[in-house]
């Protein structure tokens, strides 16, 4: 049985927090092929729709290196664009690499790298400075609602 609260607001939280936080878990990948309209070219691109107050954790893993000279690549908000993972060069990014910051660098990681954050708007990858004309990355969110609309989408 679940003790309740004489918080009204504590009880919503708890009554629409999973058993464990972070336990809703989804996926997308995303692939930057040469004449593939909207993918490799510079701009915002969405990853997933948010609606209410979110708590989360994102980080992608690359199944092919990524390839376009200067191109960079970071996730996040419209307000924040860098805020869920750091801007880092694009071909930095190799294949089976972890990237959950500015240096993706290793195939092992420890899960404590990868930040928890709250979230009230559309989660979006930015590139920047020059298009990715080649790769592919797959975006894996774990997330948790926190207000009582709390959800999260994929675009």
């Amino acid at each position: 049985m679940t003790k309740q609260s004489d918080n009204t607001c504590l009880n919503k939280l708890i009554a629409n927090q999973n058993t464990v936080l972070l336990d809703n878990a989804t996926d997308v990948s995303v692939t930057y092929a040469a004449a593939t309209t909207g993918k490799l070219a510079t701009g915002t691109f969405k990853i997933a729709d948010v609606t209410g107050v979110i708590a989360v954790q994102i980080f992608g893993v690359c199944g092919t290196n990524l390839a376009g000279a200067t191109a960079t690549l970071e996730v996040g908000t419209a307000t924040s664009t860098a805020a869920l993972i750091a801007q880092t060069t694009a071909t930095d990014i190799d294949a089976n690499e972890i990237w959950h910051d500015a240096s993706p660098d290793a195939t092992v990681e420890l899960d404590s790298v990868i930040t928890t954050k709250i979230v009230t708007e559309d989660i979006n990858y930015v590139v920047g400075t020059a298009d990715i004309t080649a790769g592919e990355i797959t975006f894996y969110i774990r997330w948790s609602p926190i207000s009582e609309d709390g959800t999260l989408t994929l675009a």
